[in-house]
């Protein structure tokens, strides 16, 4: 089933307001997906179904998930009192010197300009496919957290722009951390800040902390 993109916030909201309480299942089948048994892959297999439900278009482009409203899709699994289980993946971390120039222009700030959160049910005792989605919340950060966003990047990428990276640990950043994003330790990826040539290093990823991302959502009622 394929579903265009909304062409209003209103419409989006209205989108997302009627899978509210809806279980994984019922999605899926108006979908016409299957749910997976497996509970290692549903976060971002949701986040799939999540996208393609509502109808966004960005795809694997660097640009929000809905391009035209600029507004980016994060689904975040809630734990049973309405706590984020864990932090939620922003973006890559760029090690291009130059994507790293500025926080004006990017890929992080791009991506939170304005979010659509839809928690849901991560509890390990529900089954995956009765497990409920939330209610949305449509955010834009404000001028306070916009500037501790803006001073937890910039920290990180100045670790990375002179070339220490792999001094940069998860308890770094207020808001905004990095954690290492592989599937594997051998999954590695060339840094160009490094001396010596190109050093190899594990790839890496912009999070938010569950700490935020609690402040941010609602408790929401299913």
């Amino acid at each position: 089933m394929n579903v265009s993109p909304p062409l209003t916030r209103k419409e989006l909201i209205e989108r997302a307001n009627a899978i509210a309480g809806i279980t994984i299942l019922q999605l899926a089948n108006m979908m016409g997906k299957g749910v997976p048994e497996s509970s290692i892959h549903t976060k971002g297999w949701l986040g799939n179904l999540l996208e393609l439900s509502l109808g966004a278009n960005a795809a694997s482009a660097p640009e929000p998930d809905f391009i035209n409203l600029g507004i980016e899709l994060k689904s975040i699994p809630i734990d049973a009192n309405g706590k984020p289980k864990e932090s939620t993946y922003i973006c890559v971390t760029q090690l291009n010197p130059i994507a790293l120039s500025s926080w004006e222009s990017s890929l992080v700030r791009c991506k939170l300009t304005e979010v659509l959160w839809i928690p849901f049910e991560a509890n390990k005792n529900t089954p995956i496919h009765l497990r409920r989605i939330g209610s949305p919340v449509l955010w834009k950060p404000s001028t306070a957290q916009k500037k501790q966003l803006k001073d937890d990047w910039q920290e990180l990428c100045d670790m990375i722009v002179l070339g220490n990276i792999d001094q940069i640990s998860s308890s770094m950043g207020k808001y905004l951390q990095i954690r290492p994003k592989a599937a594997h330790s051998k999954s590695l990826t060339r840094d160009n800040n490094q001396s010596g040539k190109n050093k190899l290093t594990l790839p890496r990823g912009f999070y938010l902390r569950p700490s935020f991302t609690d402040s941010i959502i609602s408790y929401t009622n299913y």
